[in-house]
């Protein structure tokens, strides 16, 4: 160490300023690379996660939310056997049923000749509604502006 000092005290004013001045360069160039910049990027690592787990848990509140509702309106069960609700639920709308075969305790299959296309997607949404889903639906254009359809229907499980 001593040998350093007389080194530096062998040095000319001008040149002690100039060592003096890198020595403090160097010290500020270690504290920030080795101090301020991993604490910035470790900042600025926590705020994106952060902001990832808020719009997260946003999502999930508002799926949360979905969930509840469809519960709260959840169709009340059927007051009576499927295939009947279906046949009398066809009568309202309209359509001709040609043929209704139960396919098991709750599921029926089911054939319309002939119906608009709008008014049976719209008949089959009041269905949901009321607890009757689709499991398989064919409907085949007819060629003159309505289709004939074959469809399995069951209830939804309680």
């Amino acid at each position: 160490m001593t040998g350093l000092r007389h080194w530096f005290e062998g040095r000319s004013l001008r040149e002690k300023r100039l060592l003096v001045a890198m020595a403090a360069l160097a010290v500020l160039t270690l504290i920030w690379g080795a101090v301020i910049r991993p604490v910035g990027d470790g900042l600025s690592s926590a705020r994106e996660r952060h902001a990832s787990a808020v719009t997260r848990l946003g999502e999930t509140q508002a799926q949360v939310a979905i969930l509840r509702e469809a519960q709260r309106t959840r169709p009340a069960p059927l007051t009576g056997a499927l295939a009947d609700v279906v046949r009398v639920q066809a009568d309202v709308a309209g359509f001709a049923v040609t043929s209704l075969d139960q396919d098991g305790p709750d599921r029926v299959r089911i054939a319309i000749p002939s119906a608009r296309p709008a008014a049976l997607t719209a008949w089959l949404a009041r269905l949901e509604r009321a607890g009757i889903l689709v499991d398989s639906a064919t409907m085949t254009n007819s060629g003159d502006r309505t289709v004939s359809a074959t469809m399995t229907l069951k209830a939804r499980a309680a």
